[in-house]
């Protein structure tokens, strides 16, 4: 971290004239206060004081540099001072100090105050540096002055004299949307705060974005994975990682930055390259890892299902019912071709599935077991509770295999990916979906959507309400996860009002909060009120996770009113009738929803619901915030 980059214009200070060494600290840490990096200006004095006991900061040639290290400091910060006349700081030399620098430390910022002092004593070790310091006339002409000088000495490093990352981490959710850039911004914030250099890879519906570099990796003091599907590992063998839920990435930046920097993380794979080439993913929690195997399938299906989904809704709204009402959807020329394109896209969705979920599991190997376990689970009848067993049986089948195969000679190792695998591993997997899980699963697909279609309004309404109020419960956490993998899975049996409830019910919170920050102002920080146009956008996107900072720091009360609003919503698009199939896209997949005005109006009165139960539980902040 640059000095420029701690230091302020507001906290710095031309031509003052100090009595002693105390007035100095005050007025120093007085424009740390003025800058707003401070939490308690007594508490962080205190601990200057504290450090000066043990001897003078004063360090000759008319500098000093006092500096503490407290849970009073917001985030690393600088405060200048320059004293014509100069002050006695105490310096061994004797010599009045005529520059004075501030370096206020959080307590969990590690070392920096020390790697910030040592840049800075170095930098003003040349002199001509310093008379233009003290000769500068207002506080941007300092800070610019600061600027100049790092630049130039950045600029005569080489390359290997380059600062690496402190913290390398990667960031990932199933949707690839909300979670994933959401978590790279905390870690990348609190990293800011405590003085710590990080680059953060983020896993979006986009691609890998800001990859990590072999050489990157290789200096790093350790790996931050926030994930709830699976990433590229083998390039962290033998470094020490930390592989934690994505959502820990959101609300415990500073404790996995902590545990990294303090080399409390474990090594992945091994402590050497020899252990680490032989040994496998580290062990986690059994619900875990599955967990992560399943949204990995999902992450990978989805862009198939809201692709084919929508060119099919709108296959259905350029078409002509009454021209032949069993061929609707391809009557027109028009619609025939949005049609054939959705039906193409969709039909991946179960081999997709099953394909990266075995993936997960067995590696590259079962990627074509699976394929053909989730083609013939679609074929089969046993849709997508098949094809996600098939995925499961796929990944675990090759893992045997693996077993069973490493008994065989070194001579036969390079037929193993081209030959063994795929063929037996497609045998089998063909003879298990066929014979034990597809008779089954068919008969209970058919019984459980059978039931569905036989629902009266008020057991749909029930179920709506139900769906609606689990996408609030942990806003992207394995409760809403479940819901939305309900409502995924109904498409692949033509049930589309459960897709349409559980959208609305996603939708509600960020919407409901952006409405209650602005009915009740009183009861938010101006920092959560900044945030209501963002968590209006986000919940008309359906991102659900714009709610979590809310949650995050007042669940007893947040939660609650999201989790009624979004059942109240859900409930509401099951009595309208509402019909969605895509899985995604909030209020811009409006015109194929089937009465879209219904689904509208249960989006807003579940808002609006959350937002006046969030106004009654909710207390006034005090006036000072």
């Amino acid at each position: 971290m640059r000095i420029s980059e701690l230091l302020q214009k507001e906290s710095i200070a031309i031509g003052k004239k100090l009595r002693n060494k105390n007035t100095a600290i005050d007025q120093l840490v007085e424009l740390l206060a003025k800058s707003g990096n401070l939490k308690d200006k007594g508490k962080f004095k205190q601990a200057i004081l504290e450090r000066e006991k043990l001897s003078t900061t004063g360090i000759g040639e008319g500098i000093a540099i006092p500096h503490g290290k407290s849970n009073a400091v917001k985030r690393a910060a600088l405060a200048a001072m320059v004293v014509p006349e100069g002050v006695d700081f105490e310096s061994a030399d004797g010599q009045d100090a005529h520059l004075l620098f501030m370096i206020a430390v959080p307590e969990n910022g590690a070392d920096l105050h020390l790697e910030v002092l040592e840049r800075l004593a170095a930098m003003l070790m040349d002199e001509d540096f310093r008379k233009k310091l003290i000769e500068a006339k207002h506080p941007s002409a300092f800070l610019e002055i600061i600027s100049a000088e790092e630049e130039k000495r950045f600029a005569k490093a080489s390359e290997k004299e380059k600062i690496g990352y402190d913290v390398l981490a990667v960031t990932a959710c199933p949707t690839g949307i909300a979670h994933t850039f959401m978590a790279a911004e905390s870690l990348e914030n609190k990293a800011r705060e405590m003085g710590i250099t990080i680059k953060v890879e983020t896993n979006g519906s986009g691609g890998a974005k800001n990859v990590l570099t072999a050489e990157e990796i290789k200096e790093t003091k350790g790996i931050i994975i926030a994930a709830d599907k699976n990433v590229e590992m083998a390039r962290f063998r033998g470094k020490k990682v930390l592989q934690v839920p994505v959502t820990d990435g959101i609300r415990k930046p500073d404790v996995l930055l902590s545990k990294i920097i303090q080399g409390e993380a474990p090594f992945y794979g091994g402590r050497t390259e020899a252990e680490a080439s032989s040994a496998g993913e580290e062990k986690r929690g059994t619900g875990n890892k599955v967990y992560r195997d399943l949204m990995n399938g999902v992450s990978h299906m989805l862009p198939f299902v809201i692709g084919g989904g929508i060119l099919i809704a709108l296959a259905f709204l350029l078409d002509d019912y009454s021209i032949d009402p069993a061929n609707f959807g391809s009557n027109l020329p028009q619609a025939a071709f949005f049609k054939t394109i959705g039906d193409a896209a969709f039909g991946f969705m179960l081999p997709i599935l099953a394909g990266y979920i075995a993936m997960s599991i067995g590696d590259r190997p079962a990627l074509a077991p699976g394929f053909v376990g989730g083609f013939l689970a679609k074929e089969g009848g046993s849709g997508f509770l098949g094809a996600l067993l098939a995925g499961f049986a796929a990944g675990y089948l090759i893992l045997g295999l693996r077993k069973l195969f490493d008994r065989l000679p070194r001579s036969l190792e390079g037929i193993k990916p081209i030959l063994l695998y795929p063929v037996l591993g497609i045998f089998l997997m063909g003879a298990l979906i066929q014979v034990i899980i597809n008779p089954p699963v068919a008969w209970l697909n058919e019984a459980l959507y059978g039931l569905l279609s036989r629902m009266g309004t008020s057991s749909r309404v029930l179920l709506g309400v139900v769906l609606g109020g689990m996408m609030s419960v942990d806003m992207g956490g394995p409760i809403n996860k479940a819901a939305y993998v309900f409502g995924t899975a109904s498409l692949a049996s033509d049930e589309f009002q459960i897709m349409a409830a559980v959208m609305a019910g996603g939708m509600v919170p960020p919407l409901a909060l952006a409405l209650a920050v602005f009915f009740f102002r009183n009861k938010f920080s101006e920092k959560e009120r900044q945030s209501g146009v963002a968590n209006l956008i986000m919940g008309a996107c359906f991102i659900t996770e714009g709610a979590i900072p809310f949650a995050a720091a007042d669940p007893l009360r947040v939660l609650p009113a999201c989790i009624i609003g979004s059942g109240v919503a859900g409930g509401l698009s099951m009595l309208f009738g509402c019909a969605l199939r895509a899985p995604h896209g909030g209020v811009f997949v409006l015109p194929v929803i089937s009465h879209p005005f219904g689904f509208l109006a249960a989006v807003i009165l579940g808002a609006v619901v959350g937002m006046l139960l969030l106004g009654l539980l909710k207390k006034n902040l005090p006036q000072t915030l």
